[in-house]
């Protein structure tokens, strides 16, 4: 079962939060980067997440009609079948999603799967994203509200941005400033729209001085024992014990003890983009270097097809990718722990 009924996914979160380890969220944008994906999760015998933004998505529909609907089926679909080959689980997220994108992204894709849901079968995507953080949080709540119902109804988990995470992710932008800092109220509120559980389970991405894109460590003021404080101030309220599936976004560059407070702290996935796609890329470039007289038909010479053959690159993007996919589950601590393991 590579990917995971509704089920098995509810299982897995709970099992990274009791064993305070969480799942790196990979974004893909091809089959390639999917199988890249897949076999560094497989390498690292860990379980994983895999995730399709607003701009993969269309990416992945063709840029003939740029569909996102059709790129997200189209690529999960594909994810059925060929996870089949490994040996770990893996569920499908949708990542991103603003409102002025919520009709032709992420709304399809939940009636698609509800259709799947009451013809018997598991819904396509596992969880989805709704990121109102744009917008005020009344507003972002209210959409929350709506989603979180249809998404129950689907099986499905809702991912939240309830706050800014600062720079740029696919045309969603914030300034880099103290806004970056979700608040014990906020997360109060939170509760009061989306309930604790009961009106369907959610993702919680809160903002402790995340920043989406390239940055090195010490640049970003990253302050993960703040969701200690969330989880403290919602529980002396409701009651409730760790209260929040915590989702740690813009981590690229953050430092090793970062990690580790927030995985203390309650955090069960964190998304992986901007590494990976280095990753995938970094490889490709030093063959291109090293054999442009290959791939290029210079002073006009016919080339080397053996250089130039997407397959010949491809396979050591693939591997780039798969080492720091491999590399994010050892530091998330997911590694080892599957479920098919």
């Amino acid at each position: 079962m590579p990917i995971a009924t509704p089920e098995v996914y509810n299982e897995m979160l709970d099992r990274a939060k009791a064993g305070t380890f969480a799942y790196p969220a990979i974004n893909v944008t091809s089959t390639q980067t999917l199988h890249a994906a897949l076999r560094g999760f497989a390498e690292a015998e860990s379980d994983g997440i895999i995730q399709i933004s607003t701009g993969g998505a269309e990416f992945l529909g063709g840029q003939y009609s740029k569909d996102m609907v059709t790129g997200a089926v189209g690529l999960a679909e594909f994810a059925h079948v060929v996870a089949q080959k490994y040996p770990v689980t893996v569920a499908l997220h949708t990542d991103h999603c603003p409102k002025d994108k919520l009709d032709g992204y992420v709304r399809p894709l939940l009636a698609i799967s509800a259709e799947r849901v009451k013809a018997g079968q598991n819904p396509l995507f596992q969880s989805h994203m709704w990121d109102g953080s744009a917008e005020t949080l009344d507003d972002n709540l209210a959409i929350g509200q709506e989603l979180l119902a249809l998404a129950k109804a689907a099986k499905i988990i809702l991912e939240v941005e309830i706050t800014p995470t600062g720079g740029e992710e696919d045309g969603v932008s914030h300034e880099i400033n103290d806004n970056l800092y979700t608040t014990v109220d906020d997360a109060i509120r939170t509760v009061e729209a989306l309930g604790l559980g009961e009106k369907g389970r959610y993702l919680l991405a809160a903002s402790f001085g995340n920043v989406h894109g390239v940055y090195k460590p010490g640049n970003v003021v990253l302050r993960p024992e703040l969701l200690k404080d969330l989880s403290e101030g919602v529980a002396a309220k409701y009651g409730k014990q760790q209260p929040f599936d915590f989702v740690f976004h813009g981590g690229s560059g953050s430092t090793k003890e970062e990690i580790e407070t927030a995985l203390e702290n309650g955090v069960v996935k964190m998304n992986l983009d901007t590494d990976t796609q280095y990753a995938f890329t970094r490889p490709v470039a030093d063959h291109m270097f090293r054999n442009y007289d290959g791939v290029l038909k210079v002073d006009g010479e016919v080339g080397n097809k053996k250089t130039y053959d997407p397959r010949t690159w491809g396979k050591l993007a693939e591997a780039g990718m798969a080492e720091r996919v491999t590399e994010a589950a050892r530091t998330l601590r997911s590694a080892g722990h599957s479920l098919s393991v």
